[in-house]
């Protein structure tokens, strides 16, 4: 069979996920990026100073810090975007799902704490 026409353009094995070691690597991101999620925003809170419109930074800054753990998680685990990913791909995707992590993190978060 030849692999450039199911798969498209052929990627070095040194950009891809490892062949069986992918069907963790989803689950295992996926928690690390709802755990991040979970504490990115009070973390960008506590961070953040005492000044007049500081409050304002919180949200963005969380948002920043979800993306780029979240493309540093998909680029170590790339198999979060697929077994055939590459590392590229897989930065992209884990920003993506960093971000949708701290709108579902911050719900966990704040339904914990009125529970």
């Amino acid at each position: 069979m030849n692999h450039r026409l199911r798969y498209g353009p052929r990627v070095s094995e040194t950009q891809t996920a490892p062949e069986g070691h992918s069907g963790l690597q989803r689950p295992l991101a996926l928690l690390i990026l709802l755990v991040v999620g979970v504490l990115s925003l009070p973390i960008s809170a506590a961070f953040e100073g005492e000044g007049d419109n500081s409050e304002n930074w919180i949200l963005p800054i969380a948002i920043v810090g979800a993306a780029v753990v979240g493309a540093i998680v998909g680029g170590f685990l790339p198999g979060l975007a697929g077994s055939h990913a590459s590392r590229a791909k897989g930065m992209r995707v884990g920003a993506i799902l960093g971000v949708v992590m701290l709108v579902l993190g911050t719900i966990l978060f704040f339904l914990l704490i009125a529970g």
